[in-house]
């Protein structure tokens, strides 16, 4: 008797034709609900990166203009564009002129060091130079870049004595450290508070 024509055989192997059918509907969603998936997950890992080189970039531009060498360029330029719109008639730029009258961060003493490691820290997460492209070999650029320009943020910290300690930044995460809550640090009771301050 031939095993082709048994009429037994799709009752015998119904479980493995639920299987196939139960793989092949869930691999279709799979596909589906991967791509929306990926592309989420991939629009918030992209805003993570970019902010975190976006606050790099503007420690970078408020640093340098700390230094008074940098300070009397932006002045000498600020005054001039004031003279050539002053005279077209147009009135005068008003925050320039609040500048002068309201706070000011301290200003920081300067070193060619310090300099030179402002601006590769600028260069490396300006903006125009960042690539936006999803292949491997411009992610990895990008990450190498803002990481590179983490240890120049630790590098002016130390120079200048100011420090982001304890900071979790959003690119220290992405760029693979792994942080948990228990490495925050152990918080004191008040009773310890209290022992401590007396």
């Amino acid at each position: 008797m031939n095993s082709t024509n048994d009429p037994f055989d799709d009752i015998l192997n119904l479980e493995e034709q639920s299987y196939r059918d139960g793989y092949e509907e869930g691999l279709k969603d799979g596909v589906e609900a991967g791509r929306i998936e990926g592309y989420s997950l991939g629009l918030r890992k992209g805003f993570e990166k970019f902010a975190e080189a976006g606050r790099l970039q503007s420690k970078a531009i408020v640093w340098a203009n700390r230094i008074p060498k940098y300070q009397q360029k932006r002045q000498t330029t600020t005054h001039l564009t004031q003279a050539s719109t002053s005279e077209v008639g147009a009135p005068p730029d008003k925050e320039a002129g609040s500048e002068s009258g309201g706070r000011s961060l301290p200003p920081i003493q300067s070193n060619l060091r310090l300099e030179k490691n402002l601006e590769m820290l600028y260069g490396l997460v300006e903006p125009g130079t960042l690539s936006t492209d999803n292949d491997d070999e411009s992610v990895n650029e990008f990450d190498s870049r803002v990481k590179g320009a983490l240890g120049k943020q630790k590098i002016i910290e130390r120079v200048i004595g100011e420090g982001t300690k304890g900071r979790n930044t959003t690119a220290a995460l992405s760029l693979g450290r792994n942080d948990n809550i228990e490495d925050v640090g152990r918080i004191q009771s008040l009773t310890e508070k209290n022992s401590t301050t007396t």
